[in-house]
């Protein structure tokens, strides 16, 4: 059984989907780091050390908005990345049909890839609401066809 569902072809799809946006999630720390530093605002005093006053190194722990954006769009990705990959998983072993999962796992990435551009730039609103809310109704989706698929 188990060597059947790692070798399907839904599997090797959501597999590579993840992938994509579990990649995604990771550079945001990255992304983060380079405002951070081109910003000059950092969260800790540690992180300072490169002014030369104590006036300096008082303006660098002043929050700065760019910074801040980059910050909530990681949260966000945590919020519905982590519940996509779970779900996804179980979503897998019920079986579904190639074209369904692909459309999921599409619209999901798709959806998150948006997402970070439309909050990052920012593009104006709903762009940023429609792109979460797209990724939210997959996931959802997914979860019901899980539990649809439960013998309880």
């Amino acid at each position: 059984m188990a060597s059947s569902v790692i070798e399907s072809e839904v599997f090797l799809a959501f597999s590579t989907y993840a992938t994509i946006v579990i990649l995604k999630m990771m550079l945001m720390s990255p992304m983060t780091a380079y405002f951070r530093f081109t910003r000059k605002s950092f969260a800790n005093q540690e992180d300072t050390g490169m002014a030369k006053t104590p006036e300096e190194r008082k303006k660098m722990l002043v929050g700065n908005p760019d910074v801040e954006r980059v910050r909530r769009c990681h949260l966000n990705d945590l919020e519905n990345i982590i519940p996509f990959v779970v779900i996804g998983l179980l979503y897998t072993l019920t079986g579904p049909d190639l074209s369904t999962a692909l459309l999921h796992f599409r619209v999901f990435v798709g959806s998150r890839l948006f997402h970070t551009v439309a909050y990052v730039l920012p593009l104006p609103q709903p762009s940023r609401a429609l792109a979460w809310m797209s990724g939210m109704v997959v996931t959802f989706s997914m979860a019901y066809r899980v539990l649809s698929a439960a013998h309880l």
